[in-house]
């Protein structure tokens, strides 16, 4: 990639083209997608950090833009703080009678639904609640006849039990439930830990789709029967193999405009998070086997290069780099948590604002919930940042962080009335970070800087200088590393303005 160029330009389609997986060198953990006329459509978790659930769209399931998102903020109180791992788990995208269906989990609150009549515009219902629930994860719907149906998956550290799959009946506009789940397969012998089941429909055979093994070692198991609650045939029918694609699993069965069909899923790649591939699907005596195809009898196996399953020419990307303008923020950015106040600004610059919370965030920042933070999207970047301070209190902070399960960032601190340049370190288990350096600094502009080499590790630096320390990207909770800017205090009146965000590719 040339610099200067702050797009990812990962897959560009050419006539007779191979891609390279993962199509989506991102972590969009848990993606569903479903089409839509000529166009895709993908879904994926988001966890505690909003605005949430992404809506992603393809015309050729290589090339997506990000859209928009469900939630602006997530619909409990609670995520008023920061709560690393819990909010919205892997949701399944359904269209039904003329409404689209974002289908949510949230393991400590229950099953949510949001609906929309254009997609493209994301007019999304406010969410209401099918049912409250703990540790009923993972739903999908099927629409059969004038019944529907929910397949669910468990979380043993809500509900007490896992690997297996269960089905409820509700009402086909996904209002109300009518009847309690139902065991329909019990992976505990043969598919440990299953879950992240999808409903499809084929031939007179129901179909569940559904991931084994545990996210880093497991594979993709097929289900089937020709009744909704079983007993269903098991198949896995995508492996690892001799790959180094691991735990290829949890996502999408899609039809093809062509008829033709594909498989979605995603690979955990540690700091790069939950990563998306593309594989192709045969079907095989009614059994979907994806990937390559070397003895039917056996597993399909992940390719790393494949030929285009769409030949549609795109330039859809997703932008990793932000200049700031217009009035808007750009959908590349999340919090941790809803933001708390007024606490930003765009216009020509992002103005963030010295915020006070409380005590937890002020802190320790994996607590702050006006974290502005960006998902890794290439193997090798460095970052710059010009960020313009404006600090009237003692406490005023701004700054650029890598944030994981352990990170580390640097920023700018006023103390007793002068500027500090600081280099701190914390993780999820202290309620208090720790200061590595600590240099005056009268400046009253900065340019932060990063230099991720992949793949775990990154370097902070200032005005064209490197800090001699190196540290490890780390993955956060259920997600990758993440990497942003920030400003905070213990009073209202002091702002950060940055001027740009610039990520090139080395």
């Amino acid at each position: 990639m040339k610099k200067g160029v702050i797009f990812i330009l990962h897959n560009k389609l050419v006539k007779n083209m191979k891609f390279k997986n993962p199509v989506l060198l991102s972590d969009f953990s848990d993606p569903d997608v479903i089409r839509f006329k000529d166009s895709y459509y993908l879904i994926a978790s988001s966890f505690n950090h909003t605005p949430g659930v992404p809506v992603l769209k393809s015309k050729n399931l290589v090339n997506w833009k990000l859209i928009h998102y469900v939630y602006q903020s997530l619909p409990m109180e609670k995520y008023s703080k920061v709560h690393h791992g819990d909010g919205a788990w892997a949701p399944s995208i359904r269209y039904h009678n003329g409404l689209f269906y974002a289908i949510v989990p949230f393991p400590d609150e229950g099953i949510y639904i949001s609906s929309c009549t254009d997609i493209d515009k994301g007019d999304w219902s406010e969410p209401w609640c099918l049912f409250e629930a703990q540790g009923v994860i993972d739903p999908c719907p099927i629409w059969d006849e004038d019944k529907c149906y929910l397949v669910v998956g468990f979380a043993k550290s809500r509900i007490g039990f896992n690997s297996m799959l269960g089905v409820y009946e509700v009402t086909p506009d996904l209002k109300t439930k009518l009847t309690e789940y139902k065991i329909v397969f019990d992976g505990h012998h043969t598919q440990p830990t299953i879950e992240g089941p999808k409903f499809y429909k084929r031939n007179s055979y129901y179909y569940i789709m559904a991931p084994a093994g545990s996210v880093k070692t497991g594979w993709q198991v097929c289900l089937r029967s020709k009744n909704i609650y079983g007993p269903y045939e098991e198949k896995i029918v995508l492996m690892q193999s001799g790959t180094s694609i691991n735990g290829p699993h949890q996502g999408a069965l899609i039809d093809l405009e062509d008829g033709g069909w594909a498989f979605m899923h995603f690979q955990d790649k540690k700091a790069y998070g939950r990563v998306v591939h593309l594989q192709p699907v045969e079907w095989i005596e009614d059994w979907p086997v994806c990937g390559k195809i070397g003895d039917p009898l056996l597993p399909g196996i992940p390719y790393e290069e494949c030929e285009y399953l769409i030949e549609k020419e795109s330039d859809d990307c997703i932008p990793v780099s932000d200049e700031f303008r217009g009035k808007e923020l750009s959908l590349i950015w999340q919090t941790p948590a809803n933001k708390t106040g007024h606490c930003y600004d765009v216009n020509d610059g992002l103005t963030l604002y010295c915020t006070y919370f409380d005590e937890e965030a002020y802190h320790a920042l994996n607590l702050t919930p006006n974290l502005f933070l960006n998902k890794i999207a290439l193997y090798s970047f460095e970052i710059h940042t010009r960020c313009n301070l404006d600090f009237e209190n003692d406490g005023d902070e701004a700054g650029l962080c890598y944030m994981g399960n352990v990170y580390a960032y640097l920023c700018v601190k006023q103390i007793r009335g002068k500027n500090h340049l600081l280099l701190k370190e914390g993780n999820f288990k202290q309620t208090e970070d720790g200061i590595l350096e600590d240099i005056p600094y009268d400046q009253g502009t900065i340019e932060f800087m990063m230099r991720y080499i992949g793949p775990e590790t990154y370097q902070l630096g200032y005005n064209g200088v490197w800090l001699d320390r190196t540290f490890t990207a780390t993955v956060g909770r259920w997600i990758g590393g993440k990497y942003g800017i920030y400003a905070k205090g213990l009073k209202t009146g002091g702002k950060a303005v940055f001027d740009y965000f610039k990520v090139e590719e080395i």
